[in-house]
């Protein structure tokens, strides 16, 4: 049987997209709805918010992420979460591990 595109790409999300949050955080805070604009807009690595807050608890219980609840003046209030030295430090981790196993993949999939 031929996985679809959608089966792949499940696959290839599976402990990447919880770094994507973390790289999106290094910028500042963000809340949960504003994390899954970034992104799901025209990007392949979201398909729903629901997938979204399962993993920001995961990575608040980790210690990579903290949260805060601020008043929103259109609605209930927002917690926005922030990347943590821990979380920092993470994300590096995977940065350097993720840039040699592109570099071996690509070069496995060219050969």
């Amino acid at each position: 049987m031929v996985p679809t595109p959608d089966i792949v790409l499940t696959q290839l999300r599976k402990g990447v997209v919880e770094y994507c949050v973390l790289a999106c955080l290094r910028s500042g805070p963000a809340y949960g709805l504003e994390l899954a604009d970034r992104l799901g807009s025209d990007s392949s690595l979201l398909t729903s918010e629901g997938t979204l807050y399962p993993l920001l608890s995961r990575v608040r219980q980790q210690g990579w992420v903290t949260t805060t609840q601020v008043p929103s003046a259109v609605g209930p209030p927002r917690r926005y979460y922030e990347i943590t030295d821990e979380g920092r430090a993470a994300l590096e981790t995977f940065l350097a591990t993720w840039s040699r196993f592109t570099t071996d993949v690509r070069t496995t999939l060219e050969s």
